[in-house]
Protein backbone atom coordinates (compact mmCIF):
# COMPACT_ATOMS: atom_id res chain seq x y z
CA UNK A 1 0.00 0.00 0.00
CA UNK A 2 1.62 3.59 -1.13
CA UNK A 3 0.05 4.95 1.91
CA UNK A 4 1.95 2.83 4.57
CA UNK A 5 5.21 4.11 2.45
CA UNK A 6 3.98 7.78 3.11
CA UNK A 7 3.20 7.17 6.88
CA UNK A 8 6.59 5.79 6.97
CA UNK A 9 8.08 8.89 5.25
CA UNK A 10 5.86 11.33 7.72
CA UNK A 11 7.13 9.58 10.77
CA UNK A 12 10.33 9.50 9.61
CA UNK A 13 10.11 13.13 8.86
CA UNK A 14 8.61 13.78 12.23
CA UNK A 15 11.13 12.36 14.51
CA UNK A 16 14.01 13.59 12.55
CA UNK A 17 12.80 17.09 12.69
CA UNK A 18 12.14 17.54 15.85
CA UNK A 19 14.95 18.99 17.87
CA UNK A 20 15.25 21.99 15.03
CA UNK A 21 11.65 22.80 16.09
CA UNK A 22 9.91 25.15 18.60
CA UNK A 23 9.64 22.41 21.94
CA UNK A 24 5.72 23.34 21.92
CA UNK A 25 3.45 26.31 20.50
CA UNK A 26 -0.25 27.22 21.53
CA UNK A 27 -2.18 25.72 18.91
CA UNK A 28 -4.27 28.49 17.35
CA UNK A 29 -7.87 28.87 17.35
CA UNK A 30 -8.97 28.32 13.95
CA UNK A 31 -7.09 24.56 14.22
CA UNK A 32 -8.29 23.70 17.67
CA UNK A 33 -12.34 24.28 15.91
CA UNK A 34 -11.28 21.86 12.73
CA UNK A 35 -10.35 19.52 15.34
CA UNK A 36 -12.87 19.57 17.57
CA UNK A 37 -15.69 20.43 15.14
CA UNK A 38 -15.51 17.74 12.49
CA UNK A 39 -18.47 16.13 11.67
CA UNK A 40 -18.73 12.43 10.97
CA UNK A 41 -18.82 12.16 6.95
CA UNK A 42 -21.43 10.59 5.37
CA UNK A 43 -19.20 8.43 2.99
CA UNK A 44 -15.53 7.21 3.01
CA UNK A 45 -12.74 9.45 2.60
CA UNK A 46 -9.76 8.42 0.52
CA UNK A 47 -7.01 7.19 2.52
CA UNK A 48 -4.41 10.00 1.02
CA UNK A 49 -7.13 12.48 2.12
CA UNK A 50 -6.44 11.35 5.71
CA UNK A 51 -3.17 12.05 5.52
CA UNK A 52 -2.79 15.26 4.26
CA UNK A 53 -5.23 16.34 6.75
CA UNK A 54 -2.77 14.85 9.46
CA UNK A 55 0.03 16.56 7.73
CA UNK A 56 -1.43 19.72 7.91
CA UNK A 57 -3.54 19.82 10.95
CA UNK A 58 -2.45 17.07 13.71
CA UNK A 59 1.84 16.76 12.87
CA UNK A 60 2.35 20.54 13.48
CA UNK A 61 1.00 20.32 17.07
CA UNK A 62 2.91 17.85 19.34
CA UNK A 63 2.69 17.66 23.00
CA UNK A 64 6.33 18.28 22.67
CA UNK A 65 7.85 15.42 24.59
CA UNK A 66 9.61 14.63 21.60
CA UNK A 67 12.40 17.21 21.98
CA UNK A 68 15.36 16.92 23.60
CA UNK A 69 14.47 20.32 26.15
CA UNK A 70 11.17 19.21 26.84
CA UNK A 71 11.09 18.71 30.88
CA UNK A 72 7.75 18.78 31.81
CA UNK A 73 5.35 16.07 33.58
CA UNK A 74 6.63 12.76 33.16
CA UNK A 75 6.60 12.39 29.41
CA UNK A 76 9.98 10.41 27.34
CA UNK A 77 10.44 10.85 23.81
CA UNK A 78 9.48 7.34 22.03
CA UNK A 79 12.22 5.01 21.81
CA UNK A 80 12.51 4.74 17.68
CA UNK A 81 12.25 0.75 18.31
CA UNK A 82 8.89 0.47 19.77
CA UNK A 83 7.73 3.26 16.66
CA UNK A 84 8.84 0.55 14.57
CA UNK A 85 7.29 -2.27 15.46
CA UNK A 86 4.30 -0.45 16.74
CA UNK A 87 2.66 -0.54 13.26
CA UNK A 88 3.07 -4.32 13.43
CA UNK A 89 1.05 -4.73 16.18
CA UNK A 90 -1.89 -3.16 14.92
CA UNK A 91 -1.21 -5.36 11.70
CA UNK A 92 -1.65 -8.40 14.11
CA UNK A 93 -4.53 -6.76 16.07
CA UNK A 94 -4.39 -9.77 18.36
CA UNK A 95 -6.30 -9.50 21.71
CA UNK A 96 -3.29 -11.24 24.18
CA UNK A 97 -5.81 -12.19 26.73
CA UNK A 98 -5.03 -15.23 26.71
CA UNK A 99 -4.39 -18.33 24.22
CA UNK A 100 -1.09 -20.11 22.45
CA UNK A 101 -0.21 -17.05 19.94
CA UNK A 102 2.67 -14.65 19.82
CA UNK A 103 1.48 -12.06 22.07
CA UNK A 104 0.99 -13.44 25.59
CA UNK A 105 4.12 -15.87 24.92
CA UNK A 106 6.14 -11.99 24.24
CA UNK A 107 4.60 -10.85 27.13
CA UNK A 108 5.74 -13.07 30.10
CA UNK A 109 9.05 -12.45 28.49
CA UNK A 110 8.88 -8.84 28.69
CA UNK A 111 7.49 -9.37 32.60
CA UNK A 112 10.34 -11.25 33.46
CA UNK A 113 12.32 -8.41 32.13
CA UNK A 114 11.21 -5.85 34.12
CA UNK A 115 11.44 -7.71 37.18
CA UNK A 116 15.02 -8.68 36.40
CA UNK A 117 15.54 -4.94 36.16
CA UNK A 118 13.93 -3.49 39.18
CA UNK A 119 15.58 -6.25 41.14
CA UNK A 120 12.08 -7.31 41.88
CA UNK A 121 10.82 -11.35 42.76
CA UNK A 122 9.19 -13.14 39.77
CA UNK A 123 7.60 -16.41 40.24
CA UNK A 124 6.05 -17.32 37.31
CA UNK A 125 3.20 -15.76 36.20
CA UNK A 126 4.03 -12.41 38.40
CA UNK A 127 3.08 -9.97 36.34
CA UNK A 128 1.59 -8.48 33.67
CA UNK A 129 1.57 -5.49 31.16
CA UNK A 130 -1.51 -2.50 31.46
CA UNK A 131 -2.53 0.16 30.15
CA UNK A 132 -0.28 2.29 32.64
CA UNK A 133 0.48 2.60 36.11
CA UNK A 134 -2.81 3.81 37.11
CA UNK A 135 -4.44 -0.22 35.92
CA UNK A 136 -1.76 -1.71 37.69
CA UNK A 137 -2.22 -0.10 40.74
CA UNK A 138 -5.99 -0.53 40.78
CA UNK A 139 -4.68 -4.74 40.56
CA UNK A 140 -2.17 -4.29 43.00
CA UNK A 141 -4.70 -2.89 45.67
CA UNK A 142 -7.44 -5.28 44.36
CA UNK A 143 -5.18 -8.11 45.11
CA UNK A 144 -4.58 -6.71 48.61
CA UNK A 145 -7.62 -6.16 49.17
CA UNK A 146 -8.82 -9.79 48.28
CA UNK A 147 -5.87 -11.12 50.79
CA UNK A 148 -7.20 -9.02 53.32
CA UNK A 149 -10.57 -10.20 53.44
CA UNK A 150 -9.62 -13.72 52.80
CA UNK A 151 -7.35 -13.47 55.97
CA UNK A 152 -10.28 -12.40 57.48
CA UNK A 153 -12.52 -15.21 56.88
CA UNK A 154 -14.51 -13.82 54.09
CA UNK A 155 -15.02 -12.91 50.58
CA UNK A 156 -15.16 -9.61 48.93
CA UNK A 157 -15.85 -10.44 45.74
CA UNK A 158 -19.04 -12.40 47.03
CA UNK A 159 -20.04 -10.29 49.75
CA UNK A 160 -18.86 -6.76 49.19
CA UNK A 161 -17.39 -4.43 51.98
CA UNK A 162 -20.78 -3.59 52.80
CA UNK A 163 -20.84 -4.52 57.35
CA UNK A 164 -17.30 -4.91 57.26
CA UNK A 165 -14.45 -2.69 59.49
CA UNK A 166 -13.13 -0.05 57.06
CA UNK A 167 -9.94 -1.24 55.11
CA UNK A 168 -7.08 1.62 55.42
CA UNK A 169 -4.90 2.54 52.84
CA UNK A 170 -1.63 4.54 54.09
CA UNK A 171 0.20 6.99 51.46
CA UNK A 172 1.76 9.81 51.82
CA UNK A 173 0.89 13.66 49.77
CA UNK A 174 3.83 13.10 47.80
CA UNK A 175 1.70 9.57 46.84
CA UNK A 176 0.50 9.51 43.02
CA UNK A 177 -3.44 10.41 42.81
CA UNK A 178 -3.57 7.27 40.89
CA UNK A 179 -3.48 5.39 44.72
CA UNK A 180 -6.65 7.69 45.90
CA UNK A 181 -8.28 7.17 42.54
CA UNK A 182 -7.78 2.93 43.22
CA UNK A 183 -9.13 3.18 46.75
CA UNK A 184 -12.02 4.99 45.18
CA UNK A 185 -12.90 3.09 42.79
CA UNK A 186 -12.52 -0.08 44.94
CA UNK A 187 -15.08 1.05 47.26
CA UNK A 188 -12.57 1.88 50.41
CA UNK A 189 -13.95 5.08 50.28
CA UNK A 190 -11.23 8.51 49.78
CA UNK A 191 -11.72 9.20 54.01
CA UNK A 192 -9.85 5.25 54.38
CA UNK A 193 -6.50 6.85 52.54
CA UNK A 194 -4.59 7.94 55.17
CA UNK A 195 -1.89 10.14 54.53
CA UNK A 196 1.39 9.81 56.38
CA UNK A 197 3.66 13.02 57.07
CA UNK A 198 6.63 13.13 54.94
CA UNK A 199 10.37 14.48 56.46
CA UNK A 200 12.76 17.15 55.25
CA UNK A 201 13.30 15.52 51.90
CA UNK A 202 9.76 14.78 51.37
CA UNK A 203 10.18 10.93 52.36
CA UNK A 204 7.23 8.93 54.24
CA UNK A 205 7.82 9.41 58.25
CA UNK A 206 7.81 5.57 59.17
CA UNK A 207 7.69 6.14 62.99
CA UNK A 208 4.36 8.48 61.36
CA UNK A 209 3.19 5.42 60.00
CA UNK A 210 3.53 2.89 62.30
CA UNK A 211 1.91 5.44 65.17
CA UNK A 212 -0.99 6.23 62.91
CA UNK A 213 -1.80 2.37 61.88
CA UNK A 214 -1.98 1.64 65.57
CA UNK A 215 -4.32 4.26 66.34
CA UNK A 216 -6.25 2.66 63.59
CA UNK A 217 -6.51 -0.76 64.83
CA UNK A 218 -7.17 0.39 68.30
CA UNK A 219 -10.60 2.41 66.60
CA UNK A 220 -11.80 -0.98 65.01
CA UNK A 221 -10.55 -0.39 61.69
CA UNK A 222 -8.89 -2.77 59.18
CA UNK A 223 -5.36 -1.15 57.78
CA UNK A 224 -4.29 -3.52 54.97
CA UNK A 225 -2.17 -2.06 52.30
CA UNK A 226 0.87 0.56 52.84
CA UNK A 227 1.93 2.20 49.75
CA UNK A 228 5.13 3.36 49.32
CA UNK A 229 6.86 5.31 46.57
CA UNK A 230 9.85 4.64 44.38
CA UNK A 231 10.41 8.12 43.17
CA UNK A 232 7.68 10.60 43.36
CA UNK A 233 6.27 13.08 40.40
CA UNK A 234 6.85 15.82 42.60
CA UNK A 235 10.60 15.52 43.76
CA UNK A 236 11.72 11.95 42.66
CA UNK A 237 12.21 11.08 46.40
CA UNK A 238 12.20 7.05 47.13
CA UNK A 239 10.36 6.23 50.15
CA UNK A 240 12.06 4.81 53.11
CA UNK A 241 11.21 1.03 51.48
CA UNK A 242 12.92 -1.15 53.56
CA UNK A 243 11.74 0.60 56.87
CA UNK A 244 7.98 0.42 55.35
CA UNK A 245 8.49 -3.24 54.74
CA UNK A 246 9.39 -3.91 58.95
CA UNK A 247 6.17 -2.17 59.40
CA UNK A 248 3.76 -4.49 57.35
CA UNK A 249 5.51 -7.26 58.12
CA UNK A 250 5.15 -6.21 61.84
CA UNK A 251 1.09 -5.79 61.09
CA UNK A 252 0.59 -8.58 58.67
CA UNK A 253 -0.36 -5.70 55.85
CA UNK A 254 0.13 -5.64 52.22
CA UNK A 255 3.21 -3.17 50.81
CA UNK A 256 2.74 -1.75 47.37
CA UNK A 257 5.44 0.31 45.71
CA UNK A 258 4.21 2.76 43.27
CA UNK A 259 7.23 2.80 41.24
CA UNK A 260 5.19 4.30 37.74
CA UNK A 261 7.97 7.01 37.35
CA UNK A 262 10.88 6.07 39.31
CA UNK A 263 11.28 2.22 39.65
CA UNK A 264 13.92 1.76 37.05
CA UNK A 265 16.30 5.24 39.12
CA UNK A 266 17.31 1.67 40.92
CA UNK A 267 20.05 1.10 37.95
CA UNK A 268 21.81 4.56 38.92
CA UNK A 269 24.85 3.53 41.25
CA UNK A 270 24.21 6.66 43.26
CA UNK A 271 20.75 6.16 43.73
CA UNK A 272 20.50 2.42 44.45
CA UNK A 273 20.88 2.83 48.45
CA UNK A 274 17.64 4.69 48.18
CA UNK A 275 16.34 1.77 47.10
CA UNK A 276 16.80 -1.44 49.52
CA UNK A 277 13.52 -3.19 50.29
CA UNK A 278 12.03 -2.67 46.98
CA UNK A 279 12.10 -6.63 46.68
CA UNK A 280 10.33 -6.95 49.97
CA UNK A 281 7.22 -5.62 48.38
CA UNK A 282 4.54 -7.51 48.15
CA UNK A 283 3.48 -5.57 44.26
CA UNK A 284 4.95 -2.89 42.36
CA UNK A 285 3.54 -0.93 39.82
CA UNK A 286 5.77 0.69 36.96
CA UNK A 287 5.71 2.27 33.63
CA UNK A 288 7.72 1.19 30.70
CA UNK A 289 5.78 4.01 28.88
CA UNK A 290 8.25 6.55 31.36
CA UNK A 291 11.56 6.03 32.00
CA UNK A 292 12.53 3.42 29.46
CA UNK A 293 10.22 5.61 26.50
CA UNK A 294 8.24 2.90 24.87
CA UNK A 295 5.34 4.05 23.33
CA UNK A 296 2.11 4.90 25.54
CA UNK A 297 0.51 3.22 26.73
CA UNK A 298 2.30 0.30 28.54
CA UNK A 299 2.16 -0.18 32.71
CA UNK A 300 3.15 -3.15 34.60
CA UNK A 301 1.75 -4.71 37.90
CA UNK A 302 4.29 -7.02 39.33
CA UNK A 303 3.34 -9.21 42.31
CA UNK A 304 4.89 -11.51 44.65
CA UNK A 305 1.93 -13.62 44.59
CA UNK A 306 -0.07 -14.38 41.54
CA UNK A 307 -2.80 -15.77 42.56
CA UNK A 308 -3.47 -12.95 44.85
CA UNK A 309 -4.60 -10.96 41.38
CA UNK A 310 -6.09 -14.33 40.43
CA UNK A 311 -8.10 -14.61 42.78
CA UNK A 312 -9.35 -11.53 42.87
CA UNK A 313 -10.14 -11.02 38.90
CA UNK A 314 -10.63 -14.80 37.46
CA UNK A 315 -13.74 -15.17 35.61
CA UNK A 316 -13.59 -17.82 32.75
CA UNK A 317 -16.85 -18.15 31.05
CA UNK A 318 -17.53 -21.18 29.15
CA UNK A 319 -16.93 -19.56 25.93
CA UNK A 320 -13.48 -18.82 27.07
CA UNK A 321 -12.28 -22.06 28.82
CA UNK A 322 -8.96 -23.29 27.08
CA UNK A 323 -7.87 -26.58 28.61
CA UNK A 324 -4.25 -26.04 27.00
CA UNK A 325 -3.56 -23.14 29.27
CA UNK A 326 -1.32 -24.51 31.73
CA UNK A 327 -1.33 -23.64 35.38
CA UNK A 328 -1.17 -19.65 34.85
CA UNK A 329 -4.07 -19.81 32.86
CA UNK A 330 -4.94 -16.57 30.85
CA UNK A 331 -3.69 -13.43 31.54
CA UNK A 332 -7.16 -12.21 31.38
CA UNK A 333 -7.71 -13.69 34.87
CA UNK A 334 -5.06 -11.48 36.57
CA UNK A 335 -6.92 -7.99 35.52
CA UNK A 336 -9.69 -6.17 35.12
CA UNK A 337 -9.57 -6.32 30.57
CA UNK A 338 -10.66 -8.97 28.65
CA UNK A 339 -9.41 -7.69 25.51
CA UNK A 340 -5.90 -7.33 25.77
CA UNK A 341 -3.34 -5.38 23.09
CA UNK A 342 -0.39 -6.22 21.97
CA UNK A 343 1.64 -4.17 24.43
CA UNK A 344 4.31 -6.80 24.76
CA UNK A 345 5.67 -6.16 21.42
CA UNK A 346 6.80 -2.59 21.70
CA UNK A 347 8.04 -3.19 25.00
CA UNK A 348 9.87 -6.36 24.14
CA UNK A 349 11.56 -3.84 20.45
CA UNK A 350 12.61 -1.29 23.20
CA UNK A 351 14.01 -3.27 25.68
CA UNK A 352 15.91 -5.54 23.27
CA UNK A 353 17.10 -2.30 21.60
CA UNK A 354 18.45 -0.78 24.76
CA UNK A 355 19.82 -3.95 26.34
CA UNK A 356 20.39 -4.07 30.23
CA UNK A 357 23.46 -1.77 29.61
CA UNK A 358 21.61 0.92 27.64
CA UNK A 359 18.82 1.07 30.10
CA UNK A 360 21.35 1.38 32.79
CA UNK A 361 23.12 3.92 30.48
CA UNK A 362 19.84 6.43 30.33
CA UNK A 363 19.09 5.96 33.96
CA UNK A 364 22.69 7.30 34.62
CA UNK A 365 22.14 9.76 32.18
CA UNK A 366 19.10 11.22 33.08
CA UNK A 367 19.49 11.05 36.97
CA UNK A 368 23.08 13.27 36.29
CA UNK A 369 21.18 15.86 34.92
CA UNK A 370 19.09 16.33 37.32
CA UNK A 371 22.00 16.20 39.86
CA UNK A 372 23.70 19.19 37.50
CA UNK A 373 20.70 21.32 37.29
CA UNK A 374 20.41 21.10 41.21
CA UNK A 375 24.42 22.53 41.12
CA UNK A 376 23.44 25.01 38.57
CA UNK A 377 20.55 26.03 40.85
CA UNK A 378 22.07 26.00 44.32
CA UNK A 379 25.09 27.97 42.58
CA UNK A 380 22.75 30.86 41.25
CA UNK A 381 21.60 33.67 43.21
CA UNK A 382 18.63 33.66 41.63
CA UNK A 383 17.22 30.05 42.10
CA UNK A 384 16.66 27.82 45.23
CA UNK A 385 16.74 24.15 45.28
CA UNK A 386 13.67 22.50 47.20
CA UNK A 387 14.60 19.74 47.24
CA UNK A 388 17.50 16.59 47.31
CA UNK A 389 18.04 15.29 44.21
CA UNK A 390 17.43 11.28 44.21
CA UNK A 391 16.15 10.30 40.65
CA UNK A 392 15.91 12.26 37.11
CA UNK A 393 13.87 14.95 38.35
CA UNK A 394 14.97 18.75 40.30
CA UNK A 395 12.58 20.50 42.01
CA UNK A 396 12.97 24.44 42.42
CA UNK A 397 11.77 27.59 42.23
CA UNK A 398 13.14 31.26 40.60
CA UNK A 399 13.66 34.01 42.94
CA UNK A 400 14.42 37.22 41.12
CA UNK A 401 15.30 40.57 43.15
CA UNK A 402 15.03 38.62 46.95
CA UNK A 403 18.24 36.60 46.38
CA UNK A 404 18.54 32.74 47.63
CA UNK A 405 17.74 31.71 51.49
CA UNK A 406 20.35 30.71 52.86
CA UNK A 407 18.84 27.15 53.77
CA UNK A 408 19.83 24.31 52.68
CA UNK A 409 17.45 22.42 50.49
CA UNK A 410 16.27 20.09 53.46
CA UNK A 411 15.47 22.58 55.56
CA UNK A 412 11.49 24.05 54.60
CA UNK A 413 11.14 27.54 56.20
CA UNK A 414 9.59 28.18 59.57
CA UNK A 415 7.34 30.71 57.35
CA UNK A 416 5.72 30.47 54.13
CA UNK A 417 6.77 32.27 51.10
CA UNK A 418 5.08 35.75 49.91
CA UNK A 419 2.01 35.73 47.55
CA UNK A 420 3.74 37.26 44.75
CA UNK A 421 6.56 34.55 44.99
CA UNK A 422 4.18 31.91 44.63
CA UNK A 423 2.44 33.91 41.76
CA UNK A 424 5.68 34.29 40.10
CA UNK A 425 6.67 30.77 39.90
CA UNK A 426 2.83 29.72 39.17
CA UNK A 427 3.13 31.93 36.06
CA UNK A 428 6.34 30.62 34.67
CA UNK A 429 5.93 27.53 33.43
CA UNK A 430 3.03 28.83 30.63
CA UNK A 431 5.57 32.06 30.04
CA UNK A 432 8.63 29.10 29.37
CA UNK A 433 6.56 27.10 26.88
CA UNK A 434 4.83 29.72 25.06
CA UNK A 435 8.26 31.25 24.17
CA UNK A 436 8.91 27.60 22.56
CA UNK A 437 12.74 27.05 23.72
CA UNK A 438 12.12 24.84 26.39
CA UNK A 439 9.04 23.32 28.42
CA UNK A 440 8.59 23.09 32.31
CA UNK A 441 5.79 22.34 34.23
CA UNK A 442 5.06 23.71 38.33
CA UNK A 443 3.88 21.95 41.03
CA UNK A 444 3.23 22.68 44.77
CA UNK A 445 6.25 21.12 47.44
CA UNK A 446 6.27 21.73 51.08
CA UNK A 447 3.41 24.57 50.62
CA UNK A 448 5.47 26.81 47.93
CA UNK A 449 4.97 26.91 44.37
CA UNK A 450 7.59 25.21 42.64
CA UNK A 451 9.00 24.63 39.05
CA UNK A 452 10.15 20.70 38.64
CA UNK A 453 12.32 19.83 35.15
CA UNK A 454 11.83 15.28 34.64
CA UNK A 455 14.86 14.34 32.69
CA UNK A 456 14.34 11.46 30.46
CA UNK A 457 15.43 12.60 26.94
CA UNK A 458 18.38 10.34 26.08
CA UNK A 459 19.76 13.29 23.76
CA UNK A 460 19.38 16.18 26.62
CA UNK A 461 22.91 18.02 27.29
CA UNK A 462 23.98 20.28 29.92
CA UNK A 463 24.34 23.23 27.28
CA UNK A 464 19.80 22.53 27.56
CA UNK A 465 19.99 23.02 31.25
CA UNK A 466 21.49 26.67 30.44
CA UNK A 467 19.11 27.51 27.95
CA UNK A 468 16.43 26.34 30.23
CA UNK A 469 17.57 28.55 33.26
CA UNK A 470 17.80 31.15 30.84
CA UNK A 471 14.37 30.97 29.53
CA UNK A 472 13.41 30.97 32.75
CA UNK A 473 14.53 34.51 33.72
CA UNK A 474 13.68 35.27 30.44
CA UNK A 475 10.42 34.39 30.77
CA UNK A 476 9.82 36.00 34.67
CA UNK A 477 10.58 39.52 33.36
CA UNK A 478 8.45 39.55 31.06
CA UNK A 479 5.33 38.45 34.05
Amino acid sequence: MDELRTVADLVADHLDGIAGRPVWRPMPGEERAWLTGQELPETGRPLDELLADTREHILPYPMGNGHPRFFGWVNPPPNRAGVLVEPLAAAFNPSCAGGDHAGPHLERTVVRWLAELTGFPHPPGGGLLTSGASMATVICLAAARQRAAAADGWDVRRDGLSGRAPMVLYVTGEGHSCLHKAAELLGLGARHVRTVPVDEAYRMDVAALRRMIAEDLDAGLRPFCVAGSAGTVNSGAVDPLDQIADVAASYGIWFHVDGAYGALGVLAGEAAPHYRGLDRADSLALDPHKWLGVPVGCGCALLRDPGAARAAFSLVPSYLVDDNAGDLGWFAEYGPEQTRPFRALKTWATLSHLGRRGVKDLVEHTSGLARTLAAMVEAAPDFELLAPVTTSITAFRHIPCAGRPTGRPTERPTEGPTEGLDALNRAIPYAVQARGNAFITGTRLGGRDALRACFLHPDTTEADLAVLLEEIRLAAKDL
